[in-house]
């Protein structure tokens, strides 16, 4: 591994020996209580039986625990120093047993050994910038590898589950016109969207005949919505703005925004609903789809840096269907008149998103991302699958009227 790009994945942390002799009984207690086949090295096991993880250095397992926690169990995992059969069936036992692992009395103690979010990745205008740049910008060459033609980084909407690569463009395109549906879009209305990905709605809309306003904090993405755009035949109805959602002006007759909310910040979350209140025209609607957690597990967790932070989604944070609806309801005149669920969809999407990024793997490489950073990606993908597979994570389309608009 590359010591200067990955210096906390190379170096094992120092753990006192007392709270390396903490975690170890913390982590056995709570390995013993689940349903997997844990295999520790030298011939220990823990567990219930279940599907198996196999760790090869329990030491540095235990110590990267001990020190930081879950970024650490993740920087094990980046490190080899623990691997399972089948990833993702791990994950997901841990993740329908997340409220439980960690015993309530040292629950009450959670701000002594979980790691805090650093103040650099508040979504400040600068601050979210960098933030969204970290992941977005990363290469349209990488997100390529993985996605549908459609270029859709979001759930999609499938018309039947189980469902196969071959499904998969056509049910983003059913995600985007459900969401496009829930808003009212049709011929010259005004749209705005908050968070243009790579132009697959944008298109979407203007072939309906609106007129959209696109913003994104990507230049990556939008050098290449811009180009997908013009090839459409589009352009005279599309204009993708590099442009926080702050500074946005005008009146919208719809809003639309695909899981951006997620990186706006739970700080942030009156000043976007506002915002949107703001721009929205009158008898106007707002289509969101937000990736979601339960809202007792979102308070639990809301000050905790994790390893999704730290790797993947700096400054994110993942709201609860009552977040959303009591935000809106404190701040602004916006109140929630739809709301679907369809955790499903996106188990499903990961999945295929997950085996396609196995099979270009070295194409992946050839890019110059490193092994590193495709197993730190392929966990990540893992992760997730495991949070939707689970029911810990969940997606909403959720549709916002003002007070006194037509339902």
């Amino acid at each position: 591994m590359d010591a200067e790009r990955w210096p906390d994945v190379v170096a094992v942390p120092r753990c006192s020996a007392v709270r390396l002799a903490l975690t170890r009984s913390v982590v056995r207690h709570a390995l013993n209580g689940l349903p997997l086949t844990v295999a520790m090295g030298g011939g220990e096991r823990l567990g219930e039986g279940g599907p198996l993880l196999e760790v090869h250095d329990p030491d540095s397992f235990m110590r990267r625990i001990g020190t930081n926690g879950l970024v650490g169990f993740g920087e094990s995992y980046m490190a080899h120093e623990w691997d399972a059969q089948d990833l993702v069936a791990v994950l997901a036992v841990f993740a329908e047993h997340a409220a439980t692992l960690v015993p309530p009395s040292l629950q009450r103690l959670r701000a002594l050994w979980a790691p805090r979010k650093p103040a650099g990745q508040r979504n400040t205008p600068d601050g979210a910038q960098a933030n969204i740049r970290h992941h977005y910008d990363l290469s349209n060459d990488l997100f390529a590898q993985f996605l549908d033609e459609s270029l859709s980084y979001s759930s999609a909407l499938f018309e039947r589950l189980p469902a196969a690569w071959s499904d998969l463009e056509t049910a983003q395109h059913r995600k985007i016109d459900r969401m496009l549906d829930l808003c009212g879009v049709g011929p010259g209305t005004r749209l705005l969207e908050i968070g243009t990905g790579w132009g697959a709605l944008a298109i979407r809309a203007a072939a309906r005949g609106a007129d959209v306003h696109s913003v994104t904090l990507s230049a990556e993405q939008r050098d290449l919505a811009g180009e997908r755009v013009r090839a459409a035949g589009h352009e005279d109805r599309v204009r993708i703005d590099l442009c926080d959602y702050r500074r946005v002006e005008g009146q919208y007759d719809a809003i639309v925004s695909v899981e951006m909310i997620e990186a706006v910040g739970a700080e942030y979350w009156p000043t976007f609903f506002r915002t949107l209140d703001t721009l929205l025209a009158p008898g106007g609607s707002v289509a969101l789809q937000a990736i979601t957690m339960p809202h007792d597990r979102m308070i639990a967790a809301r000050n905790t840096y994790t390893w999704v932070h730290k790797y993947i989604f700096p400054g994110g944070q993942l709201p609860s269907v009552r977040a959303v609806e009591e935000t809106a309801h404190t701040h602004t005149g916006l109140r929630v008149t739809a709301c679907e669920g369809f955790g499903a969809h996106y188990a499903q999407t990961l999945k295929l998103w997950r085996e396609r990024f196995a099979q270009r793997d070295e194409a992946v490489g050839d890019l110059g991302f490193d092994a590193t950073f495709r197993r730190m990606w392929d966990f990540y993908l893992a992760y997730s699958e495991a949070g939707f597979r689970s029911g810990y994570l969940d997606v909403h389309q959720i549709q916002l009227t003002g007070q006194g608009a037509e339902q």
